[in-house]
């Protein structure tokens, strides 16, 4: 299979000059090894997984021993499954000034984010990897810096040809796991299914101590028949047939585990009556169209979801665009309690950037008008619009533009 460059390989070697070690984390068979791997193609590195039980054996049994066997230069895959190298890493990068002598890759975000901040503060960098994004499985990894100005989409759709709902629909069935992209309908249910079972499920059972296997998997098509939805742990407790308690517990599982995202709600004490429930959306959209059984990529695109998944994608491409990008992005959604909703808050450089989401190439520009919120506070406003199915980028006024969904 070919390999498909990804954008984040620019922050990654960036890191890896500035830090000793740098660890990429992000849910399974996203891509993490094989990104690494590719990098390290021009070099002599020791490439060994933690998934393999001999390997895992001695790391627990004798760290020492371990690096006596595997010397660093070194990629470590997996190294949640054998966090005790991690104080080893800190003394061997404590013994030496050189650079990216450690690449790590990790899947539970949570416990080897903590850990590996504790004990290896001001010596690692830690990046997030998601599946493949829209722009790179078109081959565009270094567009130009997303402010939503008509001078910045205008750039971007210089790059990528105009806005096709068929195109886009194709993109959100298929998902972001690079084995899925060349696979036929028969087999991308193969393979998710493996995935939950090989994975999800597995990583769950070793690794959170979940025993409630069956509940699990209820659980996970429960939380994809909500995507696009504001979080309801009792209706996600209800179909698990679980407590509201373990329905919040499993969820932070799967937000961990890179499974799901949840998008939080804005908070400002200049707007007040907001809520505090978080939306729920899929890291990974063809794993969802998978477990809330749609099958091709035409059934989704004419279902009943189409427009939650279309909103899914949306914010996982916003989501991935901030992960890699030169500045960074904090990314929200504006609800009170009288339901009147932004879709998305872009937060960068202490301005606001307001988008709605509209499963449409026609959409209603009056949308807009709820932008005029953040007029009514100190906010700084930058550009926004319409995120969606206009097949190129149009001004509705001085700041707000019809945006193709393709360009994000």
């Amino acid at each position: 299979m070919q390999y498909i460059h990804r954008e984040l390989e620019r922050k990654f070697l960036e890191a890896d000059r500035f830090f000793k070690a740098v660890l990429v984390i992000g849910a399974r068979q996203v891509g993490k090894s094989t990104m690494l791997k590719e990098l390290a193609k021009k070099q002599s590195r020791t490439v060994v997984t933690m998934d393999n039980d001999f390997i895992r054996e001695l790391a627990l049994r004798d760290p020492r021993l371990f690096f006596q066997t595997y010397k660093p230069p070194i990629l470590i895959d997996e190294i949640q499954k054998a966090p005790g190298l991690l104080e080893h890493i800190k003394i061997m990068c404590d013994e030496s000034e050189e650079r990216g002598r450690f690449w790590l890759t990790g899947s539970q975000r949570k416990k080897i984010m903590e850990r590996s901040r504790e004990t290896l503060a001001g010596r690692i960098g830690i990046l997030r990897l998601y599946g493949l994004s829209y722009r790179e499985k078109q081959g565009i990894l270094d567009p130009a810096p997303l402010d939503f100005s008509m001078d910045c989409l205008m750039k971007r759709k210089e790059l990528l040809p105009d806005n096709d709902i068929i195109d886009v629909f194709e993109h959100i069935w298929k998902g972001g796991f690079a084995d899925v992209q060349n696979a036929s309908g028969e087999m991308a249910q193969t393979y998710y299914q493996s995935y939950i079972d090989n994975y999800l499920i597995a990583d769950a059972v070793n690794d959170e101590g979940i025993t409630d296997i069956d509940g699990f998997k209820r659980f996970i098509r429960a939380a994809a028949a909500l995507v696009g939805n504001l979080v309801n742990y009792r209706t996600l407790g209800e179909a698990a047939g679980v407590s509201d308690q373990t329905a919040r517990k499993w969820l932070g599982i799967l937000q961990d585990m890179d499974v799901v995202y949840l998008l939080e709600p804005y908070s400002n004490n200049e707007l007040q009556r907001l809520i505090k429930t978080p939306k729920l959306y899929f890291c990974d959209t063809g794993l969802c169209a998978y477990l809330t059984r749609w099958l091709t990529a035409d059934s989704l695109r004419e279902g009943a979801a189409s427009g939650h998944f279309y909103e899914n994608y949306v914010v996982m491409e916003l989501v991935k665009n901030y992960a890699y990008a030169r500045d960074n992005a904090l990314l929200s959604f504006y609800r009170d309690d009288n339901t009147k909703e932004i879709d998305v808050f872009v937060e960068e450089n202490g301005m606001i950037h307001p988008l709605e989401i509209k499963k449409s190439a026609n959409p209603e520009k009056k949308e807009i008008r709820k932008f005029s919120v953040i007029e009514k506070t100190s906010l700084k406003r930058g550009n926004g619009g319409i995120v969606c199915m206009f097949p190129s980028p149009f001004p509705i006024d001085q700041t707000n533009s019809l945006i193709p969904s393709n360009l994000i």
